[in-house]
């Protein structure tokens, strides 16, 4: 199953008020629970096999639970601070619940700063979730405007990590 087969069942569950759904397609299960706002959802997910040609490990399981953000206040810009309603700036957003983490280690300098140039390809962090450390590409040319997580911060699946102005 793939990332894009459990971004619409999410939003499936969610448009549709589907109280409760699981799907299952061989090893991999995915349950999406949804009360009063809460979307719950528990991935089940076979281990990868060694890289020396081991055998798969026992499949692990592991909740996730997803709270939808509170819209924040409108607030005034600042000078010299970009106009974040901006229709021009395009978001990149989290494909998947986890932990962001601006840089492949806590000494090292972050993927991107705001001011970069990105190119499709061009990793900008990586999201730890189910002990993984998923890269998380650039799909779009520009520059980076505004980062709107810290280091370290969770993160739920569609929430805005930069802004960016398109080339």
């Amino acid at each position: 199953m793939t990332i894009d087969e459990i971004r619409e069942l999410i939003q499936t569950v969610v448009s549709t008020g589907v109280a409760e759904l699981e799907v299952q397609r061989g090893e991999n299960r995915v349950w999406i629970k949804r009360t009063v706002g809460v979307v719950t959802q528990e991935i089940h997910v076979p281990a990868a096999a060694s890289a020396h040609g081991g055998h798969a490990a026992v499949a692990q399981t592991a909740p996730v639970v997803a709270t939808p953000m509170p819209a924040a206040p409108k607030a005034t810009q600042a000078e010299g601070e970009p106009d974040l309603t901006d229709p021009a700036l395009k978001p990149i957003t989290s494909p998947i619940v986890g932990t962001f983490y601006e840089a492949p280690a806590p000494d090292a300098d972050p993927f991107v700063r705001i001011g970069d140039t990105i190119a499709p390809g061009k990793v900008l962090c990586i999201i730890e979730s189910m002990k993984l450390m998923n890269e998380i590409e650039a799909e779009i040319s520009g520059t980076i405007v505004k980062r709107l997580v810290e280091n370290g911060q969770p993160v739920e699946y569609g929430e805005v990590l930069y802004l960016v102005k398109p080339n």
